[in-house]
Formats: C-alpha cells, structure tokens, sequence
C-alpha cells in the first residue's frame, strides 16, 4: 500500500496535471495559471502550441517537450528532475493529459517514485460533449479513438455493441465518415448517437439523430472541426441487432471483404448476423 500527500513537505518535487482549455481560452482557470506560472518547468505535448497559451497569459516558465515520441526518452529525464526537488506542470495541447492525449506514462512512473501527483480540475471534451447531448449521462462508458482500420475497429465495436452505457469518442473530421459507417455497421441504422464538434468554440453544434441519418447526413456533408461521438447505449443487451444487409449471406461476405476485412472476419461477422453456422458458411463460400 502507498500513501503520498500532495500538500505537504517532500523531499521531491511535484507533478502537477494541468488541463488546457479545448478551444475558448475563457476556459482557463486562475489555479491552472498560477500553476504554470509557478512551476519550474513545464511539459508540453507540442511547445510551440502551449507557447501560444502561455503568451496569452503572460507565463515565462521554460518548456520541455513530452508527446508519444519521446516518452522513453522524457520519463527518464523528468523523473530524475523530480526527484531533485524540480515542480513540473504537465499538459497537453487541450483538454485533460492521459485521457487521449500524452501523460500516463508519466504518471505511472512517478506514482512508483512516490513523487507526488497534484492533478487540477479543468476542460474535458468528453464530459463537456455529454452534458449536453441529450443521451443518458449516466454511467457512461468513455472510448476514445478508435483504431483507424476497418477490420479493426468493427471487433472494437463488436464488443462495445451489447454495452448499456452511453459511449463516447474521439474523431477526427477526415476519419469520422468511415467510422459513423463502421458504427451503423455493427450497432445498427437505428441506434441513437450525438456528433459534438467545435466545442467552446464560434462553430459549436450538435447533431443528433439515428445513426442512419447521421451517416446520410455526412454523405452529403463534409465533416470540420474535431468530433466528440456519442452513442446511446444498448437498451436491450441481450438482443442481436438487426440485421441491416441486403442480399445472400455469400454476397454480404464478399461486400464485407470489398470493405476491407479478411475473408474469415467477414465470414464470421456475416454468419452472427445471420446467425448461420460459421463453419458451413466457410463451406459454402469456398464451395467445399
């Protein structure tokens, strides 16, 4: 068991997690500013991004660059400088570090030091996108982003599907078209979701329908700003969703595979679906 007060004399210096604003910088508080400015140094996932912040603010603590490329590098160097009585502030370039963005490695390697880790209260795309969507904010289910291949992310989705919670996660705008067709594809056109894009910032909107008219929607649209996506979830866990294909089990396979899935992926997506035997369907789609 480990106990480590944040507040009270150590012989190490602090980590301190510092959430930046996701768009409007109104959003900073007084503490995250007095934090940084306070600091000895500061870790930025992008220093020339966090410059900007600091500028508007008028903070002269030095930087030092920490993102998923240089984490072996970082941790190391960071920790001796902790150990040496040195304050860090951490932060991302928006919103809360660790949570999509860089910061738990950290994290964890401190917390095995014993350092201390003062995390600040502040911006959160997620439970900002949620508190407003309409859906059931409780419990929720938090995701993220999902991997950037087909294949990959319908076996994500495919074990999300059954979940009851409301999901939420990240997209990017180049990406979100696939991915809301990924979804319609596994959870099913009917299942309600919210689209959250430009938080806090002069475009903020919501859209909010079925994942069907969300799909058509940006069929015709093309997606901007950055997305938070919200899927209502599953009232009836215990259903299989209904099937949406069109055509024999043998023409869903090969639609699947023209999708970008494996010949055996899509042969076991279809026959789950179909809830067919997926041997047979082997044997029937390579005519054995």
């Amino acid at each position: 068991m480990q106990q480590v007060s944040s507040f009270q004399n150590q012989d190490s210096g602090t980590l301190y997690l510092v959430p930046t604003p996701i768009g409007n910088l109104d959003d900073m508080t007084f503490r995250a500013v007095k934090v940084l400015t306070e600091a000895d140094l500061i870790a930025a996932e992008d220093t020339r991004h966090t410059q900007q912040l600091l500028n508007h603010f008028d903070i002269h603590t030095p930087e030092i660059s920490f993102h998923e490329h240089n984490t072996e590098q970082r941790i190391p160097e960071l920790i001796g400088k902790l150990k040496a009585g040195i304050t860090i502030a951490q932060c991302s370039d928006a919103g809360m570090p660790s949570i999509s963005d860089p910061g738990k490695e950290l994290v964890a390697a401190a917390v095995k030091e014993g350092i201390p880790v003062v995390p600040l209260p502040g911006a959160n795309a997620g439970l900002t996108a949620l508190i407003a969507s309409g859906l059931v904010p409780q419990p929720f289910y938090f995701y993220g982003f999902l991997e950037r291949k087909h294949q990959q992310q319908v076996q994500e989705l495919e074990q999300l599907r059954n979940r009851s919670e409301t999901m939420i996660f990240y997209e990017a705008p180049h990406r979100l078209k696939k991915t809301l067709k990924v979804m319609a594809e596994v959870f099913g056109d009917d299942r309600q979701a919210v689209l959250a894009r430009e938080l806090t910032k002069r475009y903020e909107e919501f859209s909010r329908g079925s994942l069907a008219e969300l799909t058509a929607f940006y069929d015709e649209h093309q997606p901007r700003g950055e997305y938070v996506v919200l899927i209502a979830g599953n009232p009836h866990p215990d259903e299989e969703v209904q099937n949406n294909e069109t055509g024999t089990p043998i023409e869903q396979v090969d639609q699947k595979i023209s999708e970008g899935l494996s010949t055996n992926e899509a042969i076991k997506l279809v026959a789950k679906k179909n809830k067919l035997n997926r041997q047979e369907l082997y044997k029937q789609y390579h005519n054995i």
